[in-house]
């Protein structure tokens, strides 16, 4: 038997290693490397139970894709009325509680750590999807698109405007939700505040058209995530918590006339509340990085927390941006649904398996736990040859 490396034999090895690759530590959550699984919606929770998460195959899911440093899990509605999309799993029932906690378990076992991402769509849903109510906004503006039903495709409707006691109300469910997601062994939450739902609506102009405390100005349509933010850093402690932004994005047919103003604002006030990661979709949701209207560069040197890098990365851009500063870690959406093995395949420079956008959503193990790994990859190669 050889004889172990001495200790710094071992650091001169692991500082050869990409630092993509090597241990980190977002707020209070350490992470075995710098690779994040995105949040992906699947829609493979038991709907008719009541949106439970936690089968057999949820779990799977889960435990193969357990190679990341931290996964962000899929968007998790903090109330009914926040669901936008068919079998989406909740956050707000004990039931739901306790499904999540077989695959917060499973995850922990496999050594990478998970936290919940808490969602409210706003007024990206439909009547059909959400008991028969009325959708949510800042104010009562129709946004163009679909919402995808048990009866087909809708055009999404004219939302009702909040009320500020019920702006208060959403804020708490938020609120539980983080208490919850603890409750379920989550590591912490991404509070989503991205790609158009609801967060992202009062941010931006192009769906916020109050004329209180909560519209118009930047501080004003800053006002609701940062209370969203406050009432789960009390919650559960401002190092367990992070944020998804998308300044530019027009997912869900949102816009903005200044972007810069509004979520620069916000960044400074995220700082100053210690929170542990902003998860930043640069440019366009599954589109081009390199939108004008948000200096990523700036938000990098001004939020003193960890910086997670995302949208159209691959093995050697996630490398250089973690090498360069320009991030803390990467997150990866459709790689990790054809990859749960997506780690292992990085540092070996292996081929990536390609994702099948026709069984994203669909019911069933196919597409969501059949993708082979490399091992099983190389053994059907044998076999064949």
């Amino acid at each position: 038997m050889n004889a172990p490396l001495p200790q710094a034999a071992v650091r001169e090895v692991a500082s050869r290693e990409p630092l993509l690759f090597q241990p980190g530590r977002i707020g209070d959550i350490d992470i075995a490397n710098r690779v994040v699984m995105a949040p992906l919606t699947r829609s493979r929770a038991d709907e008719a139970a009541g949106d439970i998460p936690g089968s057999a195959m949820n779990v799977e899911y889960y435990r193969q894709r357990a190679n990341a440093g931290l996964i962000i899990s899929e968007g998790t509605p903090v109330s009914p009325v926040g669901k936008g999309y068919m079998a989406t799993p909740g956050i707000y029932s004990d039931a739901q509680v306790e499904g999540w906690k077989a695959i917060t378990q499973a995850v922990h076992e496999a050594g990478s750590k998970i936290v919940a991402q808490i969602w409210h769509v706003g007024r990206v849903t439909h009547p059909g999807l959400i008991g028969g109510a009325q959708p949510v906004a800042p104010s009562a503006v129709q946004p163009k698109g679909v919402a995808y039903t048990h009866r087909g495709k809708v055009e999404l409707p004219v939302p009702h405007a909040l009320t500020v006691e019920e702006i208060a109300e959403v804020v708490q469910q938020f609120r539980r939700g983080a208490a919850n997601a603890l409750r379920a062994g989550f590591d912490g939450v991404e509070i989503h505040g991205a790609n158009g739902y609801l967060i992202d609506q009062f941010l931006r102009d192009g769906a916020n058209r109050r004329t209180d405390a909560y519209g118009g100005s930047v501080q004003n349509r800053v006002r609701f995530a940062l209370e969203v933010v406050d009432a789960v850093v009390a919650e559960i402690g401002a190092g367990r918590v992070g944020i998804r932004l998308s300044p530019v994005t027009p997912a869900n047919d949102l816009s903005d006339s200044n972007p810069q103003a509004v979520f620069g604002h916000l960044v400074e006030e995220l700082n100053r509340r210690g929170i542990a990661f902003i998860h930043f979709v640069e440019g366009a949701t599954g589109g081009a990085r390199d939108l004008p209207g948000f200096d990523y560069a700036w938000a990098r040197r001004s939020f003193k927390g960890a910086y997670i890098a995302n949208n159209g990365y691959d093995r050697d851009s996630a490398i250089e941006a973690v090498a360069s500063g320009h991030a803390d870690a990467v997150a990866f959406g459709r790689a990790y649904i054809a990859n749960p093995d997506l780690v292992q395949r990085f540092k070996l420079g292996a081929a990536l398996n390609t994702p099948n956008p026709q069984t994203f959503y669909v019911p069933g193990p196919v597409g969501y736990i059949d993708y082979p790994a490399l091992e099983q990859s190389a053994r059907e190669e044998t076999a064949a040859a």
